[in-house]
């Protein structure tokens, strides 16, 4: 008859301890085994790392006086740097130019710059009729009435084509210039444009960008030279003062670039007539920097004009621009001179860049007294007139190169990106010796324990409730007796077989499984 032990074994959870240690530390290894290592401590990094002074005041080793000192020696040089390192991109930031000129080698021909010359009286009286008189009565300060003394209450005139008169009335090239001379070659009024300027009808030599003349020579005689008649009894009587009544006698001329129209009544300067005046020119090619470190004008890359009603940028184009926008806001029409393009007010003040490359031409006047006693004869005879009227009308205007050289004005970064990383290098080598590499060492390390924090803290077990459990086995008789190491004690105490079951114990030595010591 086989015998059935039922054994009730009961037991905590702090009993199955020792076993889930075993298993936390077999996937321990293995995590070890199949990840990353743990990170570096501070001790370690600061022995290995290119930092001088971390290793002897961060490293391993007892702490002491010696480490003291050269941590303290460690923070003051990286406060120094971190000093020097602020003035310097201090210093950056403020972006400092400076202008470099560079005088060019000669060249065999330079392109001539276009002069502009304006009679500083706008209308001929002769000219005038009395229609004239009447639309620019405000303009010119003459009484409103026709030459019958009629009053302005009783006038009717049509309106007024301001183009019309200022080619009817201005004064005439033609009647003006008594000689012309370029480059020892004959020229004349047909080597002249016609441009409208707040003087009125104007003259421009050598207009076109495209074909612009060529100087072959520097000095006299090799430029320009032009004998001009102002024609003072021309000149408009004056009745009241106005902002466009003009007192002087002679011309206004301007020296620039075909791109740029004449801005004459700012940038030009005057010619006396009784004087013959030199105009030694040297060309100028100016270039400016752009934001940050300036304000001129990049230049665009698009094929359409920058600014309607001109061909390119520039000040005085910009400017002109701005006054028409002005004039067409305030009463709906433009004066002659201004650009005629479509569009309407700008909003807010004008504001013109500088172009960031331009071309001027520099100048020094010199002038001498015509005619001497010998020429006044000879002109008076030959221009049909007498020796007063030659003093007091005849000028004479020459242009020329001081030589076939320019100078090129740039302004350059004096402090830029390259000279800002070379100082910060010093300072980093003369107090702290580091360098980039020993940055990214730091950067690096500080990764490393960072991400090593966020697994731990992402990987973290939860606690395990503490919890008694129970549960009964079952063992058959011979099955026991197979399974269990215990020697039967019958034998060893008698030799007779006896009726009570040998108590079980465990053989000497750690216990294994969750089954502790019973007895049956």
């Amino acid at each position: 008859m086989p015998i059935e032990i039922v054994c009730k074994i009961k037991f905590a959870e702090e009993d199955a301890k020792p076993k889930e240690k075993e298993a936390g530390d077999e996937q321990s290894l293995l995590g070890a085994a199949q990840g990353t290592a743990a990170p570096r401590d501070l001790a370690t990094f600061a022995s290995t790392s290119t930092l001088h002074g971390l290793g002897r005041a961060c490293g391993p080793g007892p702490h002491g006086l010696r480490r003291t000192l050269w941590a303290l020696a460690l923070l003051t040089s990286l406060a120094a740097f971190l000093y020097q390192a602020a003035g310097l991109a201090r210093g950056y930031l403020t972006r400092p130019h400076l202008v470099a000129m560079n005088p060019a080698a000669p060249a065999p021909v330079a392109g001539f710059p276009a002069v502009t010359l304006c009679n500083i009286n706008r209308f001929r009286h002769s000219a005038l009729s009395d229609a004239d008189i009447f639309h620019l009565a405000n303009l010119t300060g003459l009484p409103p009435k026709d030459r019958d003394g009629h009053r302005a209450a009783g006038l009717r005139y049509p309106e007024p084509d301001m183009v019309d008169i200022l080619n009817r009335t201005g004064h005439q090239l033609a009647d003006m210039l008594k000689s012309c001379n370029f480059s020892g070659h004959h020229c004349s009024a047909s080597n002249f444009s016609v441009v409208y300027t707040r003087y009125g009808k104007c003259y421009t030599f050598n207009a076109d960008p495209q074909s612009s003349l060529p100087s072959r020579a520097g000095g006299m005689g090799s430029g320009l030279e032009i004998m001009l008649d102002i024609q003072q009894e021309e000149y408009l009587p004056i009745w009241r003062e106005t902002n466009e009544t003009s007192f002087e006698a002679g011309i206004r001329v301007q020296i620039h670039s075909q791109e740029e129209p004449p801005y004459i009544h700012q940038l030009g300067f005057g010619v006396s007539p009784g004087f013959q005046t030199f105009v030694s020119c040297q060309e100028q090619r100016l270039t400016y920097l752009p934001q940050p470190w300036g304000n001129c004008r990049a230049e665009s890359g698009l094929r359409e004009p920058e600014l309607q009603g001109y061909s390119a940028y520039s000040v005085s184009a910009c400017r002109l621009r701005c006054e028409k926008e002005a004039v067409l806001q305030r009463c709906q029409c433009r004066m002659v001179h201004m650009p005629d393009s479509l569009g309407g007010g700008s909003e807010g003040p004008c504001f013109c860049p500088t172009p960031c490359n331009l071309t001027r031409y520099g100048k020094e006047i010199s002038m001498v007294r015509i005619p001497n006693r010998g020429s006044a004869r000879y002109l008076a005879r030959k221009y049909n007139r007498n020796e007063t009227y030659i003093r007091e009308n005849f000028l004479v205007l020459d242009v020329f190169f001081e030589a076939l050289t320019s100078e090129a004005m740039e302004q350059r970064a004096a402090y830029g990106l390259s000279a800002l990383l070379g100082d910060l290098g010093g300072q980093m080598g003369l107090f702290i010796g580091a360098s980039v590499l020993t940055l990214l060492e730091i950067l690096d390390y500080i990764y490393e324990v960072s991400w090593d924090r966020l697994k731990r803290a992402w990987r973290r077990p939860k606690t395990p409730l503490r919890t008694s459990t129970g549960g009964i086995s079952t063992l058959g008789l011979q099955e026991l007796k197979e399974q269990s190491p215990c020697p039967s004690r019958g034998r060893a105490e008698g030799g007779g077989a006896s009726g009570l079951l040998p108590n079980h114990h465990h053989p000497p030595g750690p216990r294994g499984g969750l089954f502790e010591d019973f007895a049956c």
